[in-house]
């Protein structure tokens, strides 16, 4: 059965999305909770938002890293974000 990924059309959330695929801690299944797109999805979303080289340094960034996957993470990591960034309230970061 395939899932048909939600449709993100704001600007707002592709913002969003390429921040959290840049973010190391910020797991793939995090995307996919909040937003609807599987790993290839935002993959596919990075590839046509970005410009090559940045997309290409974001691929070698992300590829096979630990914290990108929550099945590959420590047990001892159970957040998504750092523990000393504030809450995010309405995909808006806020500031220190």
């Amino acid at each position: 059965m395939a899932r048909t990924p939600k449709v993100t059309t704001s600007e707002m959330d592709i913002d969003r999305i390429i921040e959290m695929a840049w973010e190391d801690r910020t797991p793939f299944e995090a995307i996919e909770i909040q937003f609807g797109l599987t790993q290839a999805d935002v993959i596919k979303l990075m590839r046509r938002e970005l410009k090559s080289g940045s997309f290409k340094r974001w691929r070698e960034r992300t590829h096979g890293q630990r914290t990108k996957h929550v099945a590959l993470r420590d047990s001892d990591i159970d957040r998504f974000k750092c523990s000393r960034q504030k809450s995010i309230a309405n995909n808006k970061i806020s500031k220190r």
